[in-house]
Formats: C-alpha cells, sequence, structure tokens
C-alpha cells in the first residue's frame, strides 16, 4: 500500500497535478476511447481547467442544494463539451467528478 502511494506521488508529480486534480484526472480518462482522443497534455489542461472551474464555483453546503448541485453539473458539461469530450463517457466522468468534490467539502 505504501509503495502505490509513493507511485501515485511520483506520478502526480511528473504530470504537474495536485492530488484533487489527480482525482479529477482519472475520472476524465476513465473510458478507453477518452485516451484514444486525446494527448495527454491535452487530458491535462482538460483536467486543471475543470478543477479551477470547480473551485471558483463551490459554496458551503453547495453538496446540498438541488440548485447548487445542478449548476455544478451544468458547469462540468460545459467544460467537457468545450473539449468535445465524447458522449459516451461523460455521464461517468460527471459523477465521478461531482463524487471527488463531495470529498472537498471539508477543504473549503
Amino acid at each position: 500500500m505504501a509503495k502505490e502511494m509513493l507511485d501515485l506521488a511520483d506520478k502526480e508529480n511528473e504530470m504537474g497535478l495536485t492530488n484533487e486534480e489527480m482525482a479529477f484526472y482519472d475520472a476524465l480518462t476513465k473510458p478507453q476511447v477518452v485516451k484514444d482522443l486525446y494527448t495527454n497534455d491535452q487530458l491535462i489542461g482538460i483536467t486543471k481547467e475543470l478543477t479551477e472551474q470547480l473551485r471558483k464555483s463551490r459554496t458551503i453546503d453547495w453538496e446540498k442544494t438541488e440548485s447548487a448541485r445542478a449548476g455544478m453539473r451544468r458547469m462540468i458539461k460545459r467544460v467537457l463539451k468545450k473539449y468535445d469530450y465524447p458522449p459516451e463517457g461523460d455521464e461517468e466522468a460527471m459523477t465521478t467528478v461531482i463524487q471527488q468534490c463531495e470529498m472537498w467539502t471539508d477543504n473549503i
């Protein structure tokens, strides 16, 4: 387990991503079709933009208010659409990204 954690930290450092960004990167790259359509640098760019937009959009207790959650989903869809993210992977990516955002609530 310790080796896995060290490997993950090395991967994050190598890619220039934070822990939060790495979680979103993993969510976005889960469907194989995404890895076939984009270069790694493009995926890192999408991840950084998505993370920045999410940081700007989150508020205290956003996960408890349906209108705030809907706003976050719309923002995620806009970013994915901007980069022509494949539709067959967007729902799964959005669900995973929202779940990752819920883990942020303690860190606002």
